[in-house]
């Protein structure tokens, strides 16, 4: 019994390093550039483990929803928090959709979805300073600082989300959600009339 609990977890380790590699060498991954007022972050997009939380992201990014925003909420030696309309922590697209809660707080540059509680994701995210494990449990990881990582202390409240792109075939991506994507963008279209049109129809 003892020798399958430990083949069990060797199994289980496996198949996570698998995946991490995975994610990480693949060359359809999907990348998010965020043009800072102090340079280019970039950020490995974890698709495969969040794939919710990803299109929500890629589909408002595609649509210019975070250009022009601020970072809200910046506390030293955390993280800086951005992706609100209305600019003070209370806003949001319109909807929420539930958490993929599966990746770990483990270091600097996480991305991560900001939340009032389970399933309550909407737009706002945050960006690590440091590890923090006390939210491993309560929120979405989504993706990973790819390059950039010396500028993100830097962020100081109400600095501007100059812009965000994709890299990657956003299009094809969104696809594989289309319903959920269709959904997301009647609201959209209702109550941000100005966003560009939806990259799918």
């Amino acid at each position: 019994m003892k020798l399958i609990k430990i083949l069990g977890a060797l199994l289980i380790s496996s198949t996570i390093a698998f995946n991490s590699y995975a994610q990480e060498n693949d060359p359809a991954e999907l990348y998010a550039v965020i043009e800072t007022e102090h340079g280019t972050l970039e950020f490995l997009l974890y698709k495969s483990v969040a794939p919710i939380t990803v299109t929500n992201f890629v589909n408002l990014v595609t649509r210019g929803y975070y250009d022009g925003l601020t970072f809200h909420r910046v506390i030293d030696d955390f993280m800086a928090q951005g992706g609100d309309p209305f600019g003070d922590g209370t806003g949001g697209p319109g909807y929420n959709f539930e958490d993929e809660i599966r990746m770990r707080h483990n270091q600097d540059g996480i991305l991560s979805m900001a939340n009032s509680g389970p399933d309550t994701n909407g737009s706002q995210f945050f960006i690590t300073h440091v590890a923090t494990p006390h939210l491993n449990s309560l929120h979405t990881v989504f993706g990973k600082i790819h390059s950039g990582r010396e500028l993100i202390r830097q962020i100081s409240r109400d600095d501007a989300i100059i812009s965000i792109t994709i890299e990657g075939n956003a299009r094809t991506f969104l696809e594989r959600r289309a319903d959920r994507v269709y959904q997301w963008n009647e609201i959209l279209d209702e109550r941000f009339p100005n966003l560009k049109e939806a990259l799918i129809d």
